[in-house]
């Protein structure tokens, strides 16, 4: 892909993500606690799920392999950063932390595929063709240690968050109920918070605009869920916790 190419492609990926994010806050994509069967054919909540988020690991997999000329240690860093990830959200988490998983809508899947396929394809090709850029000094660019750093922290936030949630399910036997300890505390979807700080680790760490456009996908699809959420929560738990934020301690 030339330059002019990609530039155009990156500006029309950053105004569907505006246009996403404005519309996600009027309804909410339904999946999940808000899945409806007047939206159309569903399929297997937890197979949809792999199918939906596996090619965010094969396709960043297969360019990064296909592509390489000069692999650096940054690069293989990039890698491993993205591949944890998604070998987790592909396969971990819709086996084991999604245990009473609701049918998930065929719009959902295709939208979500094809969302994957191209984002790990931009993310992955910036990567492989800027090898002079991320060279051994990267490995001591403040930006690149300041973005690893972030991305652990998003990462472990997100992983826990997740669990409490797990934990609830697994102990109760109940797919919805008031999720305490750790950052729930504070906050309705601290799993969505961690999510965020992960992907502006990543953002930061490789210093790339296709890594700051999926970051504002990762806003523009969690931001308004997180929203919707909270109102969920206050809805249908009288007791919920009046000085818990949406997403944001202590500020939304």
């Amino acid at each position: 892909m030339n330059d002019i190419v990609f530039r155009y492609v990156l500006i029309a990926w950053i105004i569907i993500a505006i246009i996403v994010f404005i519309s996600l806050f009027f309804t909410a994509a339904p999946y999940g606690r808000y899945f409806k069967r007047s939206f159309g054919p569903s399929v297997n909540g937890r197979l949809g799920w792999m199918i939906m988020e596996t090619p965010a690991l094969l396709v960043f997999t297969a360019f990064f392999i296909a592509d390489i000329i000069m692999v650096t240690i940054v690069q293989i860093t990039f890698l491993a950063m993205w591949t944890s990830h998604y070998i987790d959200r592909s396969f971990i988490y819709p086996i084991k932390f999604r245990i009473s998983l609701k049918p998930l809508p065929l719009i959902i899947l295709i939208a979500g595929f094809g969302f994957n396929v191209i984002n790990a394809y931009l993310n992955s090709e910036y990567i492989v063709i800027n090898a002079s850029k991320y060279s051994e000094t990267w490995l001591y660019d403040t930006r690149f240690i300041a973005g690893l750093a972030l991305f652990i922290l998003g990462f472990i936030v997100n992983r826990r968050s997740d669990y409490t949630l797990y934990r609830i399910r697994s102990t109760f036997r109940q797919e919805y109920s008031i999720p305490q300890g750790g950052l729930y505390r504070w906050v309705s979807c601290p799993n969505y918070f961690g999510e965020i700080i992960m992907w502006t680790g990543w953002a930061i760490s490789t210093w790339s605009p296709v890594a700051g456009a999926f970051l504002l996908w990762t806003i523009a699809n969690l931001v308004p869920r997180a929203r919707s959420h909270h109102q969920w929560y206050q809805k249908h738990f009288v007791d919920y916790p009046y000085e818990r934020r949406v997403i944001i301690p202590w500020i939304w």
